[in-house]
């Protein structure tokens, strides 16, 4: 406490938003450019670059709670970024209620993730340039949830982008995980296009993107144009949170370091679509239609990604499926409106919490079992690896909702406001949830029970204490996190929600919570009924259609080659088939035109004189005729 209150007195509110990302930022370029000289120390000063961001946000948290309500907002004007006719973009910041939780959460959770990555990263040889590209990320989105405007987040946007690229590809030695690095740059560009565009239609709108000018004018704007600009910027969410039909990057992002899985899926990158369309509230207020898009979008979501993690024997990929589904619930509630856009946040802080926690979890089993990331290869690790198994399971009983953990209380929150809104969709998220319960209790049956099913060779051991550590913090959060800011949260997200705070005591159960509860209970009996007994070491052939198509992504690649990939190709072919032939023919033709002509006139020019005054003759005779003619006429 002591040490919150000196750096409040001696910081403003405002240096304080910009020191907290130019901290990591001034980090991430002091180790990528002194180079080797800062091996022995490099992981250490990321680290504290990250810890001191937490600290100043757990300042400005403080400051903002003891606010009125009316007064929470920190703006920050840094300098006049662009200034042309009648347009004025500033380089600005913004700390308010929706901001500061994300601060938290990036720095908090990022601040584990790298004390853990010091340990899982020790004899990695390019250690020091892996935190650099880590506090690079952090303080690209840190830029993105503290900009002003919408221009400056697109700038975190794709920074953003670019070190997940850094990240997801940082083993580039590997094809595989070079392939999996460009896929995610590459298919998050596509989503980059609808942000773009609906950055130029509020320019050409509003003559601004500030979020307070666009807010304000969003009421002025016609049906087409907001549905316009709603759509563009779910397209934006949709690459960045990996959300249908843009979500075919993310299964393959897990061939980065398992630090990077828990940083991208757990507190950053996947979550910023949803920050996106949470802060874009007042556009979709005013277009239903796309309102309508980002709830059908998010249910389809969370239901294939469930469905992916039912079938997969990878690890990282059950979770991967697990945070495409997961971040299908926010989606599906940030696009319900006021009536679920606290509820989307609650469950995008509940859920950094435990599935850090399960992805660093998973890292410690893969540091205890030599890098295999097959669960076949598993089973018994529950006395082998006490520590990780008791904190993994924290996470697992969160994320199927058990009663009075963070995720009973957010996910449970969003299942009822999908009810209110619409009985399909409540139904729909209802057997999501129940598909998670199901698929989490095999990875927990398949991984920490059971026969020993380890590799020749295998020797499973308990993380050092450096990894082990942020597992229990997270794992507490996971278990308090929901009690902490069940009632609380929406009362502070009000104003930029506008959502109205309703009582949600800690013993009040619906009916549709209870039934909630009871088809987590079956998807939890069915896992340990169909994974209790032996499994195969090999992942056996199945003719079952439905696990066939979990195995294979759904075939998100197989559309996008065919639907994307290959007419392009072939578009791309023709145009260059029609540039040689037409364009290039009609630029050689005219060239051998002329080349023939100049050859057939240079004949005149040959050095007789008698040619030319033959020339010279006929030339006069002709001007004579033509004279004749005139005068006839």
């Amino acid at each position: 406490m002591q040490l919150l209150e000196t750096v409040s007195a001696f910081a403003s509110p405002g240096l304080m938003v910009w020191l907290l990302i130019a901290i990591p930022l001034a980090c991430s370029a002091i180790l990528l450019l002194a180079g080797k000289a800062t091996d022995a120390w490099g992981h250490l000063l990321a680290t504290a670059a990250v810890a001191v961001s937490f600290v100043l946000g757990v300042v400005l948290f403080v400051q903002l709670l003891g606010s009125p309500a009316e007064a929470r907002s920190i703006n920050t004007g840094v300098y006049e970024w662009i200034a042309t006719g009648s347009w004025k973009v500033e380089f600005g910041f913004q700390a308010d209620q929706l901001s500061i939780l994300f601060v938290l959460l990036i720095t908090g959770v990022g601040t584990l993730i790298h004390i853990y990555s010091i340990g899982y990263m020790a004899h990695d040889d390019r250690r020091r340039r892996f935190f650099a590209y880590l506090n690079l990320f952090i303080a690209a989105m840190l830029i993105l949830v503290l900009a002003d405007n919408y221009l400056v987040l697109f700038l975190g946007w794709e920074g953003v982008g670019l070190a997940s690229y850094l990240l997801i590809s940082f083993w580039a030695h590997k094809p595989s995980a070079s392939k999996a690095g460009n896929k995610a740059f590459i298919v998050n560009r596509v989503g980059d296009l609808g942000l773009s565009m609906a950055i130029f239609t509020m320019f050409a709108q509003f003559g601004s993107v500030r979020f307070e000018d666009v807010n304000a004018g969003a009421g002025e704007l016609t049906p087409l144009w907001a549905t316009l600009i709603g759509v563009f910027l779910l397209i934006g969410a949709c690459g960045k949170s990996a959300q249908f039909p843009l979500q075919s990057w993310l299964l393959d992002a897990m061939e980065g370091p398992t630090p990077v899985s828990a940083l991208i899926h757990a507190a950053t990158m996947v979550t910023a679509g949803v920050y996106l369309v949470v802060r874009s509230n007042a556009i979709y207020a005013v277009a239903p239609i796309a309102q309508t898009a980002v709830v059908v979008i998010g249910t389809i979501t969370l239901l294939f990604g469930a469905w992916i993690g039912t079938s997969k024997d990878d690890i990282k990929k059950v979770l991967a499926g697990s945070t495409m589904s997961q971040i299908g619930y926010m989606m599906l509630a940030a696009g319900l409106g006021p009536i679920g856009a606290s509820f989307a946040i609650f469950h995008l802080l509940t859920h950094g919490f435990f599935k850090a926690n399960m992805f660093l979890g998973a890292g410690s089993v893969m540091h205890g079992m030599n890098d295999d990331v097959d669960m076949r290869h598993y089973g018994g690790l529950a006395k082998a690896m006490k520590v990780t198994f008791l904190t993994f399971a924290m996470g697992y009983l969160a994320i199927i909702g058990f009663p009075f953990t963070a995720g009973f209380f957010s996910k449970d929150h969003i299942i009822e406001a999908a009810f209110e809104h619409s009985t399909l969709i409540g139904v729909l998220a209802l057997v999501g949830a129940g598909i998670t319960a199901f698929y989490m209790t095999r990875l927990m049956m398949m991984t920490f029970f059971g026969s020993q099913r380890w590799q020749k060779g295998v020797h499973p051991h308990e993380s050092p204490a450096v990894m082990t550590v942020p597992l229990i913090l997270l794992a507490i959060a996971s278990i308090i996190g929901g009690l902490v800011m069940n009632n609380w949260i929406q009362e502070w997200l009000e104003p930029t929600t506008g959502q109205v705070a309703h009582e949600a005591s800690l013993l009040h159960f619906t009916t549709i919570g209870w039934i909630t509860l009871a088809v987590v209970a079956v998807g939890v009996a069915l896992g340990w009924i169909l994974y209790r007994g032996e499994t195969a070491t090999v992942q056996p052939p199945t003719r079952n259609p439905l696990v066939y198509a979990g195995r294979n992504d759904l075939f998100g690649d197989a559309v996008n080659e065919y639907a994307v990939i290959r007419p392009t190709l072939a578009t791309a072919e023709g145009l260059a088939t029609f540039d040689h032939a037409v364009v290039d023919g009609a630029a050689r033709g005219s060239a051998t035109v002329a080349s023939g002509l100049g050859q057939w006139l240079r004949k005149a020019e040959n050095g007789y004189s008698r040619t030319y005054g033959l020339v010279l003759a006929a030339g006069l005779l002709v001007l004579g005729v033509v004279m004749w003619l005139g005068q006839l006429g």
